[in-house]
């Protein structure tokens, strides 16, 4: 079933937002409760984390439980109904309900936690998949009884929504070994828009959250992408760390149920060397400090860091920086420094940022975003700490000049005769973290043709056996699209490693401002660092061991490749931004939502803007939010043509918070705000008809997040609660709630539906005489764009 077919939820009338002329509504107080006086006296129930609301000790009931006990309630919690001495019987009934509360004030809920759950999952979830949504067809209606009666008196909980929000209280009751509980109706009605904020902020980023050190092997050891015989846990310990090596020797022998294998990486690593240890795959190590444990001793622990999905286990490249816009709106400032510290530590000991902490990753790097991820960071560190932040940021800023230059300006990533650089993975054979069967379909013509199966020929492809220059071709292009973090796109389809594409470079083009203004304003114009071998260097075999980088050189490289990609990559005639081929010469002609990313870097002009606005925004602007590409850009579809998951008809959080920051930086507000609402629109209605779902991607034109594409939609297999969400979709709902101003923030909660709310308005950026919800000003914008009076002089 489409989002866009589903019934409102019962309790979110979305009628009253569109029959009235204010888009505010007067019966707002069902999901604030600003009248009640538990609001007045103790925190609302429906903020409250579970770790504090089923906790025994730390949130205590103002409210009486049981209607008639008259024994002191200092002890009694919210959540503790069975502490009573003549509580031996389920429910407690000593008087009729004629003492229960007024209407006025908030019910809750007295409720045997696995009884209620099974009777849920009996009578309402008809697919048997553990969820409450839109597509089962139970009666949709389970009976409760009120707290303050002792369960006599009774009441409705109606609607998917509530059912779903029932069926999640129960799970987190019961990880918290509750038997019985007292549920206040305001979890199971609140604002869907708060309940998803609320989720990510308390639950869905430590669900997420991971350490590679004694204690955090034991969830991430093993790796679920494993093919090889050999399953036991390794990790891999970079040359030259001798201490972190000897640390996890010791963690072998304390903890032999592991039988973990520790590893020491060569000080070279090649790509020879990366497929030789492809059948002893493991994870690689990440950065650690050193603190004092329970027994006084000094040792280490690993610095966290957020992983993409829960079956991830590994720290991803471009998934981390939009988990930490994230992380920085919901305050978790040391989490996303960690996660700088961690990309340090990468292109310290690795060469590059990841693709993911993983050996078979370690030739292939991801987009790079890591001068503003440092920035977005710096910007917040306490004042009171200035010395430290600055050598911090020194640190941090060195590590990015080195990837600059040994990264993406060397061979083969960067194209001398265009300026522009490309996705190039270096490796050998075929990418081995695929699905067995992933490119079976490659593999079987040249099978064919030498007689022998498709694995034979895989292993002997793969052992340097046999020489197939077309396959190497293929395989080339096929790492270099995974590590544009667009696997995959027909858009880069048996071509990618030729590609200058206009994202990357638009990202190096805010690398080359990013470093020029900050050693500008914060390390007096001069900034030290050791040389870096690029392409431009690498004949030469005098280098200096270190070099002063000022801020006009950077200038000039950004000046410079701004130019390369006007020239090659502007449309005129189009009025966007296309990738440019270096092998053919020649400009795509695949409509990309990336050509925004110029704008988020600030290199396209105001002339260039404004076309963009007008000619590639109508193109991208569907119902959902921000599609990858058109469909004519796509082509046909068919049964050996299929869906690819960067193309039409999906959308990705990525693009979306590319697309509102660049909006907002050129002053188009009402834009970003409109399709800012049309993403969260879709998250929030996938949230409140499929038992709070968070996926990795949607389909934005046809409004689901059940996608029939390649590797599926993670986050979508679940039972009972959702425990992560997706990371950059969490970050997208955090960062995106900073676009909405009260108005829009309402309708949300409300799902209403993109067309009611920007009513007369097309999907072009034409403005209507009608009255909408969008017109009013912003209460609130986003903390991502950084003004002049953040930057530190």
């Amino acid at each position: 079933m489409n989002l866009t077919e589903s019934p409102s939820p019962v309790g979110l009338d979305s009628s009253r937002f569109t029959e009235s002329p204010s888009p505010i509504s007067k019966d707002s107080s069902r999901f604030t409760n600003t009248n009640s006086a538990q609001e007045q006296h103790t925190p609302a129930a429906n903020v409250v984390p579970a770790n504090e609301y089923y906790s025994s000790t730390n949130y205590v009931s103002r409210h009486r439980t049981l209607g008639n006990s008259r024994k002191s309630t200092r002890t009694q919690t919210l959540n503790d109904p069975m502490t009573h001495s003549d509580a031996a019987t389920k429910y407690r009934r000593p008087r009729r309900g004629s003492h229960d509360d007024k209407a006025t004030k908030p019910r809750r809920f007295l409720i045997d936690v696995e009884e209620t759950q099974k009777l849920i999952l009996e009578q309402e979830d008809t697919d048997g998949d553990f969820q409450i949504t839109v597509n089962d067809v139970g009666p949709k209606v389970i009976t409760l009884g009120t707290a303050d009666s002792a369960g006599f008196n009774k009441y409705d909980i109606r609607g998917t929504y509530m059912l779903s929000n029932l069926l999640q209280e129960l799970s987190l009751a019961q990880d918290y070994g509750r038997k019985y509980v007292v549920l206040d109706e305001a979890r199971l009605n609140e604002n869907p828009v708060d309940r998803l904020s609320r989720m990510i902020r308390h639950h869905f980023w430590d669900g997420l959250t991971r350490r590679i050190d004694a204690e955090g092997l034991e969830l991430i050891a093993n790796d679920p992408k494993n093919r090889s015989k050999n399953t036991a846990p390794r990790i891999y310990i970079p040359f030259g760390e001798d201490e972190v090596l000897e640390y996890y020797k010791n963690v072998s022998v304390q903890k032999p149920h592991l039988k973990l294998d520790v590893k020491q990486l060569p000080e070279v690593i090649t790509p020879k060397y990366v497929q030789s240890i492809n059948e002893k795959p493991g994870i690689l190590a990440l950065a650690m400090t050193k603190f004092m444990n329970d027994e006084g001793q000094e040792t280490l622990k690993g610095v966290p860091f957020v992983v993409p999905g829960g079956r991830f286990n590994e720290m991803y490249g471009w998934d981390s920086y939009f988990e930490s816009l994230g992380l920085l709106v919901d305050g978790r400032l040391e989490l996303a420094k960690g996660m700088v510290d961690n990309f340090v530590y990468e292109i310290k000991h690795y060469g590059k940022i990841l693709n993911a902490n993983r050996s078979y990753y370690l030739s292939r790097t991801q987009p790079p975003f890591l001068t503003d991820m440092i920035l977005k960071v710096y910007d917040r560190l306490p004042y009171s700490l200035e010395i430290e932040n600055k050598q911090w940021l020194a640190i941090a800023l060195t590590a990015a000049i080195k990837e600059y230059f040994t990264v993406w300006m060397s061979q083969h990533r960067y194209d001398p005769e265009s300026g522009l650089s490309r996705f190039y993975s270096e490796g050998i054979g075929m990418p081995p973290e695929t699905e067995a069967t992933h490119f079976d379909h490659v593999i079987k013509p040249y099978a064919d043709r030498k007689g022998v199966s498709v694995e034979e020929y895989s292993q002997l492809y793969n052992e340097g056996l046999v020489d197939e220059p077309g396959l190497d071709t293929y395989f080339k292009h096929d790492r270099a699209v995974r590590e544009s973090g667009h696997d995959t796109t027909y858009r880069l389809d048996n071509c990618a490693a030729d590609i200058a594409t206009v994202d990357l470079n638009s990202l190096l083009y805010k690398y080359e401002v990013d470093i020029a203004e900050t050693i500008q304003s914060i390390f007096g114009d001069s900034f030290e660092t050791p040389f870096f071998v690029s392409y431009d260097t690498s004949s030469s075999t005098n280098h200096p061991k270190t070099i002063v980088h000022t801020s006009a050189e950077w200038f000039e490289r950004a000046r410079v490749r701004q130019e390369r990609i006007n020239n090659l990559c502007w449309n005129e005639e189009r009025g966007m931004y296309f990738d440019y081929d270096t092998r053919r010469k020649a400009q795509g002609t695949y409509e990309s939502v990336t050509t925004f990313y110029t704008m988020w870097a600030g290199l396209a002009d105001r002339d260039k803007a404004e076309k963009m606005m007008a000619n590639a925004l109508p193109l991208f602007e569907v119902t959902g939010g921000l599609v990858s590409g058109t469909e004519s850009s796509r082509g046909l579809i068919t049964l050996t043509r299929p869906n690819r998951q960067w193309d039409f008809p999906f959308g990705w959080a990525p693009h979306q918070i590319m697309a509102w920051i660049a909006f907002e930086k050129y002053g188009f507000m009402e834009e970003a705000k409109r399709t800012c609402y049309r993403w969260l629109y879709t998250i929030t209605k996938s949230f409140v008809d499929f038992n709070g779902v968070v996926p990795e991607k949607f389909d934005v034109v046809n409004m689901t997040h059940r996608v029939q594409v390649e590797y599926g939609n993670v986050g979508v297999d679940f039972k009972f609660i959702p425990r992560e969400g997706f990371g950059w979709m969490n970050s997208s709902y955090q960062v995106g709630l900073g676009y909405m101003d009260r108005g829009l923030r309402r309708a949300l909660g409300a799902v209403m539906d993109p067309c009611k709310v920007f009513k007369g308005r097309a999907l072009a950026v034409e403005k209507s005489d009608n009255e909408s919800i969008a017109t009013q000003p912003p209460d609130v914008t986003t903390r991502l764009v950084r003004p002049n009076s953040l930057r530190r002089v």
